[in-house]
């Protein structure tokens, strides 16, 4: 016996092993061919395959400006640098400086939550699953909800208000034994285009300057147009003719972090985009190139400093603990629209991907058709949410990503354990991921999109009912630049055509309806057994042990008790495709 089934073996026997139930363990539902060295290559594996998002979570959010003020602002009464300012942020050094500043606190931010969660995912729920601020979630707050330089009606401070408040609401569902129940409510069809639309709207934000490799421009004359240009060479908000395509960056971020990365992802290297990014990052760091990331001004020297320094580690200074529950100063409208979009998205996006991940490992149950841990999962996903919040990161959710762990053979928690220990030693290089320009994170978020809108094959475009309000709550997200518009626009429109059958057939006394009507995919609130969670049920009924479910009590037969609909089998209404709205199918392979 080699060493390394010697230390596998002393673990299992161990009560670590009993608790993460490796197998040999002897715990009655130990998981087979789980192993402690496993478990630690599953988890560097799950690690590379998210750290991405250190960057560019930081980067899209330091783009709605944070708590940053115009310190040379034209009026007194507009405090945050607006764009219909006529002293424009984009050459406002302070505001630029302080910028740079928001960046690297979110990197500490950012990595700091993804530690404190993931940990605790895989600690307390036994889940090989890792959790950060959520790709789409991160762009509706920093581009919808605050803005692009802070320039919509609701402040930073009070939209990580919105989500500090969405992470106690989701805990209580998640308690409560309702988040199927809304994950149920909002049509599959509107699930899957939302999925398709946040896609398409990464798409959007990777190919501009804020934060991609500005491919495209706002247009005057049209609405967007091809662009490729320095941003010093830009006139009258376009590129010259004959300087288009002429960026150095936007080509090296195409080839070196968009062709390059697809290669990877191709022949299924592991952390490919994280090699695509770092790739284009140490191109750029070198000064004096057209290419560099460090110009020789005070910005490019102010930032270059703080690489210099490669192990550092910087304390959140400028977004710690900002939630203002004054919402005086905000529309109140667009305060509720961003709590609701933000519990919505975040419940489909998390219960999806979890019950993705636990069916990629074997965890699902097939009494419940629910997974291993699912409700302690879900309260570390709300709790990790609130205190994001506190610290000044965007809604965290569960990471497909996961799945790179689990096909390294992943199947405990102590994979998610070992991931969140990476995450916590990167707080320790923020100076580096600090120093990833948006030119090397800009086809990422194409690369992204592109997994995003797989999605698209799955919705119903048979029936008129079901493919406008999709087609339509698509389109809207990219084109608005709203994931909530895009979401108010589907589901408003299936309500309305929808309701307008229902009426004529019941007008008609049902001879009256459209021709394929039987290919509507079928709708329910509804769900078995009830809104009220079977653990209630047993503690009204007097169970002393309420909190196991029925077919795990000794001498009690198998109880279907509490099955509710098999999100990664049928759905409500029969179809054969999940309700995944960010996964798709909840195949591994897509992003979260």
């Amino acid at each position: 016996m080699g060493w390394k089934d010697n230390i596998n073996q002393r673990v299992a026997a161990s009560s670590v092993g009993y608790w993460f139930q490796l197998e040999g363990s002897g715990h009655p539902k130990e998981r087979k061919g789980s192993q402690f060295l496993t478990e630690f290559r599953a988890g560097l594996a799950t690690f590379f395959a998210m750290a991405y998002i250190i960057a560019v979570n930081a980067n899209i959010v330091a783009d709605s400006g944070g708590t940053c003020v115009c310190s040379n602002g034209p009026n007194s009464a507009d405090p945050y640098c607006k764009i219909t300012n006529t002293s424009s942020p984009l050459f406002n050094l302070d505001y630029q400086l302080c910028k740079t500043e928001i960046k690297k606190d979110l990197i500490t931010a950012t990595a700091a939550t993804s530690a404190m969660g993931t940990f605790f995912m895989g600690l307390l729920a036994n889940l090989p699953v890792g959790i950060a601020p959520g790709m789409g979630l991160n762009a509706y707050f920093a581009y919808t909800v605050v803005g692009f330089n802070g320039e919509n009606s609701v402040p930073f401070q009070t939209a990580l208000t919105a989500i500090f408040i969405e992470g106690f609401i989701f805990f209580a569902l998640a308690l409560l034994g309702m988040r199927q129940w809304l994950a149920r409510a909002i049509p599959r069809c509107i699930k899957l285009a939302t999925s398709v639309g946040i896609g398409l709207f990464l798409t959007i934000i990777g190919l501009t300057y804020a934060q991609g490799i500005g491919l495209v421009l706002p247009g005057q004359a049209v609405p967007i147009q091809l662009a490729g240009c320095l941003e010093s060479d830009i006139a009258d908000g376009k590129c010259p003719d004959g300087v288009k395509m002429r960026s150095p960056m936007m080509w090296i971020g195409i080839f070196c972090g968009g062709v390059f990365t697809a290669m990877l992802m191709l022949y299924r290297v592991k952390g490919a985009i994280i090699a695509g990014i770092i790739l284009v990052s140490i191109i750029s760091w070198p000064r004096g190139t057209p290419v560099t990331y460090f110009p020789y001004t005070e910005l490019g020297t102010n930032n270059f400093n703080f690489f210099k320094k490669v192990v550092d580690f910087h304390p959140i200074q400028n977004v710690l603990n900002v939630v203002d529950f004054n919402i005086s100063g905000a529309d109140g409208g667009a305060f509720g629209l961003a709590l609701i979009t933000f519990l919505y998205v975040d419940i489909l996006d998390t219960t999806g991907t979890l019950y993705s991940m636990a069916r990629y490992a074997s965890l699902v149950d097939p009494v419940t058709q629910d997974f291993e841990g699912s409700t302690i999962a879900y309260m570390v996903d709300s709790i990790t949410i609130v205190i994001g919040a506190i610290l000044g990161t965007p809604p965290v959710t569960a990471f497909v990503e996961s799945g790179a762990g689990i096909g390294e053979g992943g199947k405990t928690g102590l994979t998610a354990m070992w991931t969140g220990l990476c995450f916590f030693i990167s707080i320790f290089f923020a100076p580096i991921f600090a120093s990833i320009p948006p030119w090397a994170t800009g086809c990422v978020l194409v690369l992204v999109g592109s997994m995003m809108v797989q999605a698209v094959v799955d919705i119903n475009w048979k029936y008129i009912g079901d493919a406008v309000p999709a087609f339509i709550c698509i389109a809207i997200m990219p084109f608005t630049y709203s994931i909530a518009d895009g979401l108010i626009a589907g589901i408003c429109l299936y309500i309305l055509i929808n309701s307008l059958v229902w009426i004529i057939a019941k007008a008609s006394g049902g001879r009256i309806v459209p021709p394929n009507f039987e290919e509507k995919e079928p709708w329910s609130w509804s769900q078995t057994g009830g809104v009220i969670p079977p653990w209630m049920k047993r503690l009204a009924s007097g169970k002393k042990d309420f909190w196991r479910k029925e077919h795990e009590i000794p001498g009690s037969p198998a109880s279907t008790e509490g099955v509710t609909e098999k999100i990664e089998g049928k759905d409500a209404g029969g179809s054969d495709k999940g309700v995944n709205d960010v996964v798709g199918e909840g195949k591994p392979e897509k992003v979260a």
